[in-house]
């Protein structure tokens, strides 16, 4: 088993990687102190396949286990959703000490995050993510979320778990897609901090999409300690956390003039590749790199071609993007490439650019 640990003064956890952990969470919260009443928020889909597994590991350390579900997709990242949780968690008379374990891909880490951010001003949080994006990114960091109406992730707060817990077994039952969604945000780790794991991704990118249980480990260790590393210097995304968000100001938009029907890794990989060219057309970073860039998604089972939008849409995506969550002072903060291994955020993306890069308009 490997673990890296977020150094986060009172904030700080452990984040264990390895196979057949999911027996071993109740022992682990037993050691942290927690008893009494445990609460798992997992979607109907890995209730089927890994709850059972969780739970009973949970009741062997002495846990009562309550199980909640939602359906599984984006469109349940609700508040709404987060009513009906709290209400569950209030019948069952959860404790301010209880913990609530988030037992699923990134949608249910983050909703069930806020949730715990949120209940009783906040109870202790289990990440236990079963895909490799949330293994990768979202369930480290502390950020948790739900979306409104069309505003992805704008109603939320920054809530560290206690503990994060990713069962590479749980990744067995994976569908191929979904390996691939998270692979792109392991891509973009590499992409904006580290060159050296760029070079041993392209090196080892079959073995990681056959679940090769070594690879896989040998990535996931890299790219949370990358990921760790940007936390640990910048944890509520004032300055240098910011550089994580590379791919993701046009990703985001493509998600929502979609309506989620592009997976998160796959929109993500579209705007990296777009960044990378907008890094181009600024003479930062070399054509040869984004052509490894747009080579080694292709590996990971990534279209990086923008989605065949009608003028209308691709007004809308304008738009998103110009009212995107990361604009200070009316400029966009755009993340953007040197080299390989090297991001930098830069105000100088005008929407004139990004036309021109996503769609081919000349401004005038």
């Amino acid at each position: 088993m490997i673990k890296v640990k977020i150094e986060l003064g009172k904030n700080s956890y452990e984040i264990c990687i390895g196979s057949g952990l999911l027996l071993r969470v109740g022992l682990w919260l037993k050691e942290k102190k927690f008893s009494g009443k445990a609460v798992i928020i997992t979607d109907t889909t890995i209730r089927g396949l890994y709850a059972d597994i969780l739970e009973r590991g949970l009741a062997t350390a002495g846990f009562t286990v309550t199980v909640l579900e939602v359906p599984p997709g984006e469109e349940q990242k609700t508040l709404a959703n987060a009513g009906r949780l709290y209400q569950k968690l209030a019948e069952v008379f959860t404790e301010r000490t209880s913990p609530v374990l988030a037992l699923g891909g990134g949608v249910i880490g983050d909703l069930a995050g806020f949730v715990a951010a949120t209940y009783m001003r906040g109870v202790p949080l289990i990440q236990v993510p079963t895909t490799l994006l949330a293994m990768a990114d979202s369930s480290i960091g502390g950020k948790t979320a739900v979306d409104h109406g069309t505003l992805k992730n704008m109603v939320g707060a920054f809530y560290q778990p206690s503990l994060v817990v990713a069962d590479l077994d749980t990744l067995k039952t994976l569908p191929k897609e979904e390996l691939s969604n998270g692979m792109a945000e392991v891509i973009k780790h590499a992409a904006i901090k580290d060159k050296g794991f760029f070079d041993f991704l392209e090196k080892n990118i079959d073995g990681a999409m056959s679940l090769n249980a070594a690879v896989l480990g040998n990535i996931l260790e890299k790219n949370v300690r990358i990921k760790a590393s940007v936390v640990e210097a910048d944890e509520k995304e004032s300055d240098l956390r910011r550089i994580l968000n590379y791919g993701h100001t046009i990703g985001h938009a493509v998600e929502t003039v979609t309506d989620f029907k592009i997976k998160h890794g796959q929109a993500v990989a579209i705007g990296m590749v777009a960044a990378a060219k907008i890094s181009e057309r600024l003479g930062f970073l070399r054509e040869e790199d984004v052509n490894q860039l747009e080579l080694l998604l292709h590996e990971a089972g990534l279209s990086v071609r923008m989605p065949e939008f009608n003028r209308d849409e691709k007004e809308k995506l304008l738009n998103v993007i110009s009212h995107d969550k990361k604009i200070v002072d009316d400029k966009i903060m755009f993340v953007l490439l040197k080299s390989l291994g090297n991001a930098i955020i830069s105000d100088k993306v005008n929407t004139g650019l990004i036309e021109e890069v996503l769609f081919g308009w000349k401004s005038a």
